[in-house]
């Protein structure tokens, strides 16, 4: 039985993407055979169908880092036909047939029985961004972090990681102050919880290698001048978990915020996270680390059909929120 994919091929030595049919016997090797039933788009997923990024390993690739559906074949006993599962990061979308397709199979080790709490729509609402998030808070959590050391900063807020980790922040009782470069999603920062929220445009970082100290705890998504003004400004032993490198990947800053304060910089991973921790994260974000707001953080639902319209908008940095896709039945 075929089934449509969006297929990302390189041509001439440009990345080309477009819609395919395809059947079972092209799929990659995996001992789970999944209907998929909703994916999801993230920055990444823009750089790679786009060719914006070197992220895609492998051509031809069917994109989506995120899937979530129904078993339909398993060799793996842990897994059954009709079983609701989610399997994101690893090699998926990049170096292995990924989540825009209405079929997928995967190896068993990249793939997660639906947490109780969740639909599959849920699931995807938070997809690797929303993992990227809660997997931040826990690794600040587990470095000292709690609700009473002090205001706790996230940058980008407006986009997919950002936008939940806020939700997520003020869930648990933090004050969460937001920081981004869209004034007009003030109002909505402030809806999911954001005590309050600072304009990019208007933020006076300064140069000196201690700022004033203000922060107990960031989740950085845009690394660069940004993730080196957060290390001058964090409060006695605060900690920073950067995700992400949207603002750039050099790290300009000195030894003394970590040695005359103590601030911890921690590197969060979601692709290759091992799968002990990655099951300790998605129990929590369907228990204490549930967004409160996990419909309005989703900015739109898409077809599979509508994927090539919305990767623009992700590239120059126009999107909020979250973008889940339709692929089939299921909640």
């Amino acid at each position: 039985m075929s089934f449509k994919a969006y297929l990302i091929e390189q041509q001439d030595g440009k990345v080309a993407s477009r819609f395919a049919e395809l059947d079972e016997s092209q799929l990659d090797a995996g001992e789970v055979t999944i209907r998929v039933a909703w994916s999801s788009v993230n920055y990444k997923d823009a750089l790679a169908a786009t060719g914006a990024g070197r992220i895609i390993r492998r051509f031809p690739c069917i994109g989506g880092v995120d899937l979530a559906g129904t078993v339909t074949a398993s060799s793996d006993p842990r897994f059954v036909p009709g079983e609701e599962v989610i399997a994101t990061s690893y090699d998926i979308g990049v170096a292995h047939h990924g989540g825009y397709a209405e079929v997928a199979r995967v190896p068993a080790a990249w793939v997660r029985k639906l947490p109780s709490g969740l639909t599959l729509k849920d699931a995807m609402a938070l997809g690797t961004a929303g993992f990227t998030a809660g997997l931040a808070i826990v690794r600040m959590e587990e470095n000292g972090l709690r609700p009473g050391s002090g205001p706790v900063v996230v940058t980008g807020a407006s986009g997919g990681v950002g936008s939940l980790a806020v939700d997520m922040l003020a869930g648990r009782g933090y004050e969460v102050v937001a920081i981004s470069r869209k004034s007009d999603r003030a109002d909505y920062l402030k809806a999911l919880g954001a005590a309050r929220v600072i304009d990019r445009k208007s933020l006076e970082m300064g140069a000196r290698p201690l700022e004033k100290s203000q922060w107990a705890g960031a989740v950085d998504t845009l690394g660069g001048d940004m993730l080196a003004w957060l290390t001058r400004t964090m409060a006695y032993r605060g900690v920073i978990a950067a995700c992400g490198l949207a603002g750039g990947i050099e790290l300009n800053t000195t030894v003394m915020p970590f040695i005359l304060r103590g601030v911890s910089l921690l590197g969060i991973d979601s692709v290759q996270c091992p799968m002990a921790q990655r099951q300790q994260v998605w129990a929590r974000l369907a228990g204490d680390l549930k967004p409160r707001h996990l419909e309005s953080d989703i900015g739109r639902v898409v077809a599979l059909t509508d994927l090539p319209g919305v990767f623009g908008g992700f590239i120059d940095g126009t999107v909020s929120g979250r973008t889940v896709v339709r692929l089939g039945e299921g909640g």
